[in-house]
């Protein structure tokens, strides 16, 4: 790292070796904050997910209802090939 910050300085990128590291300390400050954003929004969608008032349906729900889709399109191509 500190060959890192001595090749900042010498091509010109930084004035000093403070200056590498305070531009270092801020990257990782933004990446800290933007985590942080991120995690919250993510929870906020995993409460409201959790919180959710959609229907629940059980499995034998679903397949009945499936099955019923099946029959109704089944019927209609068997209708039109005749």
């Amino acid at each position: 790292m500190a060959r890192m910050i001595r090749e900042k300085v010498e091509d010109g990128s930084f004035g000093s070796a403070s200056e590498v590291i305070r531009a270092a300390l801020r990257a990782f400050q933004r990446e800290e904050e933007e985590h942080a954003e991120r995690m919250a929004s993510i929870r906020a969608r995993v409460k409201a997910s959790i919180e959710g008032t959609r229907p629940s349906h059980s499995g034998e729900e679903v397949r009945t209802h499936l099955r019923g889709l099946f029959d109704q399109y089944s019927s209609r191509a068997d209708d039109s090939a005749a």
